[in-house]
């Protein structure tokens, strides 16, 4: 080999040899970060569901003429209501989150009381942000008191003690208005252990001198007034493209079935799009509570969240039923996909969380220098509420 060869030779594998260096020192360094970022915010040990005890949540929304900027604050905080809810445990365990949608005051609704509910408590999530966003206003009369005797007399309330039952409504007239007295409603709602929470769309004083106030005091709930036109103020983090990256990984996982599947993963990305056009920050939220197995659960469509509630659910399911994708397999096959996408969407959820405390922390942090200079909008009143009650019949955070 010639001097010139055996130069190049020797100048060749030392560059190779310092780029096998320098890419080993990255990769370890990314490892190490990736560890910080773990042991700083890490992935709480796994959260047993509770089969019994469960948050429930009744929003009653105002839609006369006026309320539309409570709607708008509706739809850009529903995750974060969602999100808020899924923090609060008891025992160790993640109560289970149902959600009931009622909207009042509406010319339009075919009810001698101008109140309509628009879903029952439920955990599909999708159902609650579609029917939401579908809400429109018109001019009406708000009868407050009709519309907490439905509340608290029509949906499935949880008879568990431990359960915790939460109506909040929302408006921006005298609580007194209607036929129906709003303290006898609220007594009889008291007595089943649900809490009655108001917020008062315009100044304190005038909250408190239309009864809002008095019917919070009833209901042993809270009190809050908030302006309704103020708009959503959000905080952009680093962490929010990565959070949506890992949101569309985690549409992936589901495997629509049943004679309405395919229309419901439909639903699913349509919701995506609904909390998108709100704003980023708004996605970022709906995919955080997409992750918490305890709020975003679809066993009436997502074969995953089935076969977890119901291991031998292959074994009975009909060709007809099941997607395209996996018509003519076998069911130990089907089993295998199933179990795959569970363990793809365990590690997703996992990174996802690990990024909301992140965001979180960030968030904290710019709202701290701003001094919560914002004030309180719909979510952030229903969110004060939310862990004050819960410390109060025991949940921890």
């Amino acid at each position: 080999m010639t001097t010139f060869k055996i130069l190049t030779f020797a100048i060749g594998t030392a560059a190779f040899l310092s780029a096998k260096n320098l890419s080993e020192t990255f990769f370890s360094n990314q490892a190490n970060e990736r560890k910080v970022v773990e042991s700083n915010f890490s992935v709480e040990p796994k959260i047993t569901v509770s089969k019994d005890n469960k948050i429930q949540v009744a929003l009653l929304l105002d839609t006369s003429n006026s309320m539309d900027g409570l709607i708008d604050q509706a739809k850009s905080r529903l995750w974060n209501i969602v999100n808020t809810l899924t923090t609060l445990k008891y025992n160790g365990q993640a109560p289970q989150i149902e959600i009931a949608l009622y909207e009042y005051g509406n010319d339009g609704l075919k009810d001698e009381n101008y109140i309509r509910q628009v879903t029952p408590l439920t955990q599909d999530l999708d159902l609650v942000s579609e029917k939401l966003f579908a809400l429109r206003t018109n001019g009406g009369s708000e009868y407050c008191g009709a519309v907490i005797r439905d509340a608290s007399t029509n949906l499935n309330w949880d008879g568990n003690e431990k359960s915790m039952k939460l109506i909040y409504i929302a408006g921006n007239e005298p609580f007194n208005q209607g036929k129906i007295s709003y303290k006898d409603v609220i007594a009889k709602a008291k007595a089943k252990n649900i809490y009655t929470n108001t917020i008062f769309c315009g100044s304190r004083n005038e909250g408190i001198e239309t009864f809002w106030q008095n019917g919070a005091s009833l209901g042993d709930g809270k009190f809050f007034n908030i302006d309704s036109d103020r708009k959503v103020i959000y905080i952009e983090t680093p962490y929010d493209v990565k959070i949506s990256q890992f949101n569309s990984k985690l549409n992936d996982t589901y495997i629509s079935y049943g004679s309405r599947g395919s229309e419901m993963k439909s639903k699913q990305t349509a919701q995506d799009s609904n909390a998108e056009m709100q704003s980023a920050s708004n996605a970022v939220e709906r995919a955080v509570s997409k992750s918490k197995k305890n709020a975003y659960r679809n066993d009436h469509w997502d074969l995953v969240d089935r076969v977890g509630n119901d291991k031998g659910y292959i074994s009975s399911i009909k060709e007809e039923e099941l997607p395209s994708e996996l018509k003519g397999k076998s069911k130990e096959e089907i089993n295998k996909i199933v179990a795959q996408k569970s363990a793809d969407r365990d590690k997703i959820q996992k990174e996802i969380e690990i990024l909301a405390k992140q965001r979180q922390t960030y968030i904290d942090s710019e709202m701290k220098k701003r001094g919560n200079s914002e004030g309180d909008d719909l979510g952030k009143a229903i969110e004060k509420s939310i862990l004050e009650i819960g410390k109060k019949n025991g949940y921890s955070f």
